[in-house]
């Protein structure tokens, strides 16, 4: 802990704001990606011995993941989830299919890129997830750039397109599905009035860390279910080249060995990439 009356270093936000360095943010980052309480503590020192004034904090995190990396590799993976899933971009299409990959493991039917009639237009729906006789059109928002935040005019836009689909179902005899909810998921965050709005009008909003539980990456790490852009036995052209041909989660890795083959890697760096997955935590 930081001794009362000692100097706190103020360090830089990607956004350019400064900030008092915390000491507990850092190691509540640590413990949420299930480092170890010696392997946290040390990173930490690392990090104090090393603080100055106007240090970014993205230099913090690449000091921070170096160290894990080196500890707990398993661990440094899960530690570097946010920046992965970010990694799936440019465009939004394997972030749609990821969060379908999540739902899929929470017990729902889902689809992607399904056109749907509305009332007023029809609309291409991102996932189209169905349980227990609901369906639920659910709008999947990726951003490139972590500061990059869903606004309530992104809400608005969600809300819109769901009450569309919605009244074309109540008010016509069309063989559409019925849909019960709306859902907005964001891999970033959600701007206070977003979040506000989506109460108010009833749509589900799911950001990076909102709500407190059941946020994207609660939903991510209890699914098992982890991008293939965390692994780091893997070249990032290796990547892009499997984001392409629509592969987007380690487990699809695992089920099919022949899909790292058709991407020309080496049979004998296959046991080495399963022995990673492996140590992502939930994904056996």
């Amino acid at each position: 802990m930081t001794h009362q009356g000692a100097h706190i270093a103020l360090v830089r936000k990607s956004t350019g704001e400064r900030e008092p360095f915390s000491e507990e943010k850092l190691r509540a980052s640590l413990r949420r990606a299930g480092a170890a309480p010696e392997t946290v503590e040390e990173i930490v020192g690392h990090i104090l011995a090393e603080l100055r004034d106007g240090m970014e904090t993205t230099a913090i995190y690449r000091h921070a993941f170096s160290i894990l990396k080196k500890r707990e590799r398993g661990v440094a993976a899960t530690y570097s989830l946010r920046k992965a899933v970010m990694m799936l971009g440019p465009s939004g299409f394997p972030f749609e299919k990821f969060v379908a990959e999540v739902l899929k493991t929470k017990g729902y039917r889902v689809q992607t890129g399904v056109i749907i009639p509305g009332f007023c237009v029809s609309h291409e729906v991102d996932i189209l997830a169905e349980k227990d006789n609901k369906h639920i059109f659910v709008e999947c928002k990726f951003h490139n750039e972590a500061t990059l935040k869903s606004d309530v005019k992104v809400a608005l836009y969600v809300h819109a397109r769901f009450l569309d689909l919605k009244k074309a179902h109540d008010t016509t005899e069309r063989s559409t599905p019925k849909i019960h909810e709306g859902w907005l998921v964001t891999n970033t965050k959600a701007t206070h009035d977003a979040v506000q709005y989506g109460s108010c009008a009833g749509l589900t909003v799911i950001a990076w860390n909102y709500p407190h539980e059941g946020n994207l990456h609660d939903l991510i790490r209890m699914s098992g279910v982890y991008p293939i852009t965390l692994l780091v036995t893997l070249a990032s052209g290796e990547k892009r080249h499997l984001l392409a041909e629509g592969v987007v989660s380690c487990k699809a890795l695992l089920d099919n060995e022949n899909i790292l083959r058709s991407a020309g890697i080496s049979p004998d760096r296959i046991p080495r990439i399963f022995k990673e997955i492996g140590q992502l935590r939930g994904i056996s």
